[in-house]
């Protein structure tokens, strides 16, 4: 792709302006009635025109070719894609951990290599997520787009370099992307083969959470979000796009890159985080906060303090806190919780959740610390301690995540994961 330049940056969620060659970014109005170098003048709205200002998002592409430019597109195999509302029969309320998913045998690329764990909501209703892995062991000669959601990646092994119709993005583990819903993509394996995770946003698109009592600093900062300068591909090769529409994917053929834009200015756009620069906040006494301390980002519902989803991480960080339990304690929560282990061990287990693994813990699920995790914190000594050498992450959401056939039958599944909270003795003395 032909790389250009940032003509300038206002900060995550505002306003972005670039171009790949000089002077095709018209300056001070968006349609003009014959664009510099016979561009193509295109809108891209990620949420409906008379959203409210702070949440509007849209950009304007300067491209080759307009995307209308097209002919009717065909069915194809969904593979082990599965949209919601899941309905492969009644979600169990058993708490379910799986093993890393083995890379496919045949090769795959991104979309090959996709399958559904489990899904919320329904995609049609714009509400709710669904949750995938993939695992790609060749390049994308296609170009992949999602209609139905905003895609965040969690990278755990290996890198993907995603070209998209606003530039290109590279992101590994440690790292995330966010791809928003309609915007076309092509990804690249630098390292060979790749594996990671896949939070479908179907409902409000991710957002920085509000800080409230924390103030103007902390958590994830905007200036750390990377979002791509502009580059095209100028290519009359045939080429096929494959859709994401109502759960179904769709094909067609092009006889040109749709990768194609030169210049655009606007708001609606992929970015990457690096989590090395979440800035974690805790407690300095005794007790410690509950995991939405950790958000990075979140996709609001209509009702408040209620997310469709929000995004957390629980990084190397710093324990101080007196008189404490200090992994995570048990619980039950109204909230659903699908977790992932990028690297490293999570404080939480002593064993059986390796990274690229997965877990999900639906509503009133009770869980928490395994045996031996919990024996090593009620007799370690509270001195400042570095959690260190790990990356786990959540996806918290307000409905009920319904696990997919292929989940529930799938040879990754740990059959024998109660078994981690068998053995707790009766310690209760009454006097």
């Amino acid at each position: 792709m032909k790389e250009g330049n940032l003509r300038y940056l206002s900060g995550f969620g505002n306003e972005y302006a670039t171009e790949a060659v000089p002077g095709t970014l018209p300056v001070g109005q968006n349609a003009p009635q014959r664009p510099p170098r016979g561009l193509y003048t295109e809108q891209i709205s990620g949420t409906p025109f008379t959203a409210p200002r702070a949440e509007n998002r849209r950009t304007w592409l300067y491209r080759i070719r307009p995307s209308a430019m097209q002919p009717p597109f065909r069915r194809i195999e969904n593979g082990l894609v599965r949209t919601a509302p899941i309905q492969d029969g009644p979600p169990p309320p058993n708490r379910l951990r799986w093993n890393p998913l083995p890379f496919p045998e045949e090769p795959a690329d991104f979309i090959d290599g996709l399958v559904t764990m489990g899904g919320n909501g329904d995609a049609s209703a714009r509400s709710g997520v669904a949750i995938h892995i993939y695992r790609a062991t060749q390049p994308m000669e296609r170009i992949f787009c999602d209609a139905d959601g905003e895609l965040l990646i969690v990278p755990q092994i290996g890198r993907l370099r995603i070209a998209t119709e606003l530039g290109e993005l590279e992101a590994g583990p440690r790292e995330v992307a966010v791809i928003p819903r309609g915007v076309k993509f092509r990804v690249a394996l630098p390292d060979g083969r790749a594996r990671g995770y896949v939070c479908e946003n179907y409902g409000a698109l991710f957002r920085l959470p509000e800080l409230g009592p924390i103030g103007a600093n902390g958590l994830a900062n905007p200036r750390d979000f990377r979002t791509p300068m502009a580059a095209f591909e100028d290519r009359g090769e045939p080429v096929e796009v494959v859709v994401k529409f109502e759960g179904n994917l769709w094909a067609v053929e092009l006889d040109h890159s749709p990768l194609d834009v030169v210049a655009w200015h606007g708001n609606y756009a992929p970015y990457v985080y690096d989590v090395a620069k979440f800035n974690t906040i805790g407690t300095v006494s005794f007790d410690h906060p509950d995991p939405s301390i950790f958000t990075v980002l979140t996709s609001p519902s209509e009702v408040p303090g209620s997310a469709n989803c929000d995004f957390v991480i629980f990084p190397p960080r710093w324990l101080v806190a007196e008189h404490t339990f200090r992994p995570p304690w048990f619980h039950r929560n109204y909230m659903n919780e699908f977790m992932g282990l990028v690297h490293g061990i999570y404080d939480a287990k002593a064993e059986g959740f390796a990274p690229g693994g997965a877990s999900l813990h639906n509503c009133m699920a009770a869980h928490g610390p395994d045996r031996a995790t919990f024996d090593k914190a009620v007799a370690a000594e509270l001195k400042p301690q570095k959690v260190e050498n790990t990356l786990a992450f959540m996806f918290e959401t307000r409905f009920v995540l319904r696990p997919t056939r292929f989940a529930l039958e799938t040879d990754a599944l740990q059959r024998d994961y109660d078994a981690c909270w068998a053995g707790f003795q009766k310690l209760f003395k009454e006097k």
